[in-house]
C-alpha cells in the first residue's frame, strides 16, 4: 500500500523523495530547538518572537520530513506533511500554517500584525513538534 507521503512525491507533486540525512537532520532539531528556546524570551519584541517561533516549527517538521525521506518543494508542505511525519493533529499543523500565512503577509506585503495570542498558540504547536520528534524513533537512515 502506499503511503500519504509517497502520494505526494512525484513530478509536478509537493514532495520528493530523497534518502535521510543524519547530519541534516540532526542540524535541524538543533536549530529548531534553539529558535524555539529564544522564541519563549518575553524581552523580545512580539515580531522577534513570532520570527523564531515560525522558524522553529518549519526546522523542526522540516526535520521530520526529511528524516521520513522527503523534501519539500514548497515551504507550507511541511507543516501539511505533519499527520503523516510525526502523526501529529489537524490543530497543530493548522495553527502552524496560519503562521506561515502571517509570515508570508510580513515578508512578502510588509503587513505586520502579530496578536500575542497567535505567538502562544504557535510556541505551543512547535513544543508539541519537538515532543514528538523526540519522542519517534528515527527510521533506518542511511
Amino acid at each position: 500500500m502506499t503511503s500519504p507521503l509517497e502520494n505526494l512525491a512525484g513530478p509536478g507533486k509537493p514532495l520528493h523523495a530523497e534518502p535521510a540525512d543524519t547530519a541534516e537532520v540532526a542540524g535541524l532539531i538543533r536549530s529548531g530547538l534553539a529558535r524555539l528556546a529564544d522564541a519563549g524570551n518575553p524581552a523580545l519584541s512580539m515580531e522577534s518572537r513570532f520570527d523564531l517561533g515560525y522558524n522553529a516549527a518549519h526546522a523542526l517538521c522540516l526535520a521530520a520530513l526529511r528524516r521520513a525521506g522527503y523534501r519539500a518543494r514548497y515551504r507550507y508542505i511541511v507543516f501539511q506533511a505533519l499527520p503523516h511525519t510525526l502523526g501529529l493533529p489537524p490543530d497543530v499543523w493548522r495553527v502552524l500554517a496560519k503562521a506561515h500565512d502571517v509570515r508570508n503577509l510580513a515578508e512578502y506585503e510588509g503587513h505586520v500584525d502579530i496578536e500575542p495570542r497567535l505567538i502562544e498558540d504557535v510556541l505551543v504547536a512547535v513544543r508539541a513538534v519537538a515532543a514528538s520528534l523526540a519522542s519517534t524513533a528515527p527510521e533506518d537512515i542511511t
